[in-house]
């Protein structure tokens, strides 16, 4: 399971069973640690997860910063509660990807909010499953 995490939303995707694709999950809205972690643990019960990969926002450098950090932390939360690999992901991009896909398909500015951090975390898992597959060649 992928997560796209933010200030207010948690943005969640999963793979089918064969790990092939990523499709989208209703957006956590944030209210606080033990609500969202609360949240996170259903659906990682629920879609039996084994494997969270969880998007790491980089400076367009490659350079950490202040958000890195936060989530680290978070990370560091994710792993005192739940027994799983986590994977971080470079998530740069992620975001003005999911909106341009978004602005394509003509969704009204109200629905592309709904649904940009669901799909962000579709592309960052979707990303991680790729290179998992086809690493690159030295």
């Amino acid at each position: 399971m992928a997560l796209d995490v933010g200030s207010r939303t948690i943005g969640l995707a999963v793979t089918d069973p064969l790990g092939y694709t990523a499709q989208g999950l209703k957006t956590i809205r944030r209210k606080n640690k033990r609500t969202d972690l609360a949240a996170l643990e259903e659906v990682i019960r629920s879609y039996g997860v084994v494997e969270l990969v969880v998007g790491l926002p980089l400076r367009m450098s490659g350079a950490e910063g202040i958000q890195s950090g936060k989530m680290r932390e978070f990370v560091t939360v994710l792993q005192s509660r739940f027994d799983l690999p986590i994977h971080l992901w470079d998530e740069r991009l992620t975001s003005v990807e999911a909106n341009r896909v978004l602005r394509e398909t003509e969704m009204s500015i109200k629905k592309r909010a709904a649904v940009v951090d669901q799909l962000a975390a579709v592309l960052i898992l979707q990303n991680w499953m790729e290179a998992r597959h086809h690493p690159l060649e030295p």
